[in-house]
């Protein structure tokens, strides 16, 4: 596997336990044992055992080798050798005590950001803001609105039944009983 590729493999594997602090140097010219050593900081006992096995297992699933890996029983420092690749996962304790930094930092490798997925999919992402030609999202369609329910009409008042006339019922018109008009009441006198 190419070293850079094998050093992309293990930042990422670092980067997705949440590993602080990772510094990779380029370790050419001050041995022949390995080419990479990659150093890494994590909070605990758990958190070094697990960055040290998700880095064994991702170098695995892409192909690479693990030649051995040492201090998992402790979790204070674990030694990852892969080859061409040895990474140092430790506690901050451990890290500022032995100071690896100043063995093998002669030449530090800068990594790029973009080349993580989540750094690639951010770059992509404002790419296509700042393109005018970049296919936009659908403009949002406002919600259909339903028609109206119909209200019911307002009831209507109940007004007072028409009596029929007495021409339309067929019936001859009676004068009510007991009271008599003025005019008549003046003339009977």
């Amino acid at each position: 596997m190419d070293i850079r590729k094998l050093q992309r493999v293990i930042v990422d594997a670092l980067e997705d336990v949440k590993a602080q602090d990772i510094r990779v140097f380029n370790t050419v010219g001050q041995t022949e044992l390995f080419d990479r050593v990659i150093l890494a900081t994590g909070t605990s006992n758990r958190q070094t055992r697990a960055l040290a096995s998700h880095v064994r297992d991702e170098v695995k699933k892409a192909g690479g080798q693990v030649v051995s890996m040492e201090g998992e029983e402790t979790g204070e420092w674990v030694l990852v050798d892969l080859g061409d690749a040895v990474v140092h996962i430790m506690q901050p304790g451990i890290r500022d005590y032995y100071r690896l930094e100043e063995l093998w930092g002669e030449k530090p490798v800068r990594l790029k950001p973009a080349e993580s997925p989540a750094a690639k999919a951010a770059a992509a992402m404002a790419q296509a803001r700042k393109s005018p030609d970049a296919a936009k999202p659908p403009a949002k369609k406002p919600a259909a609105r339903k028609p109206a329910a119909k209200k019911p009409a307002a009831a209507k008042r109940p007004t007072e039944a028409k009596k029929p006339t007495a021409a339309k019922a067929g019936v001859a018109a009676k004068k009510p009983a007991g009271k008599k008009p003025a005019a008549k009441k003046a003339a009977a006198r």
